[in-house]
């Protein structure tokens, strides 16, 4: 069972957690870094997301709990949520397959369609974005949070993130879905270069590079 969890709202990082791993965490309250105890109250959190809104010299929240199911369940309670997956795609050199849309640098995903398991999401949504044809479906990978919000409604955006392999070289750009630029790419040294991306995609890079891209 997950001992924290990481959703970016806004970008900022919120830490939902228990009392011994947000000590862990090691992050310190002071003027834009928010830890507290959970009080049970949802008014509480929606609180935080109403600061995280207006203020946006935050740059933490931790939230803390003993039961954290609890505090997980009531956190997704103040949003519609919605599961996506997506592809950590590579060549036969190991460059990742990056692309520039919406002014920051991605990685193919998309929403799960009814029906559709998240292997089966992640494996389409790569082709259609991409072009690619010949997808080998690796080991899970990891899964991100983020949030935004759209005609009035707060979502949660609950995403799986699986390894790929490619033996295909032509890629064709998904442009009706604003993608402007695909590449492949050394990823430490793409990562170094400290592109624009946003922080869970930038999470899930460091992820598949730490296991040994």
């Amino acid at each position: 069972m997950a001992q924290n969890y990481k959703i970016y709202h806004n970008s900022v990082p919120v830490f939902l957690t228990t009392p011994e791993e947000a000590a862990e965490l090691g992050l310190k309250p002071d003027k834009t870094t928010f830890v507290a105890p959970y009080s049970g109250k949802k008014k509480m959190l929606k609180q935080y997301l109403d600061l995280l809104d207006k203020n946006r010299s935050v740059r933490a929240v931790v939230l803390f709990h003993a039961d954290l199911a609890l505090l997980w369940a009531d956190f997704q309670a103040c949003f519609k949520v919605i599961g996506a997956a997506g592809g950590f795609v590579q060549n036969a050199q190991n460059e990742l397959l990056v692309f520039f849309r919406r002014g920051s640098w991605d990685l193919p995903k998309g929403k799960i369609d009814p029906g559709e398991t998240p292997e089966q999401a992640a494996v389409r949504e790569v082709q259609e974005e991409t072009g690619l044809v010949n997808l080998v479906l690796g080991e899970f990978l990891a899964h991100t949070y983020h949030t935004y919000e759209m005609k009035d409604e707060r979502i949660l955006k609950k995403t799986w993130w699986y390894r790929m392999k490619t033996t295909d070289n032509r890629l064709i750009p998904q442009t009706e879905e604003d993608i402007e630029k695909i590449c492949w790419v050394e990823p430490k040294a793409w990562l170094a270069s400290d592109p624009v991306v946003y922080p869970n995609i930038r999470a899930v890079i460091e992820a598949g590079v730490s296991e040994g891209v």
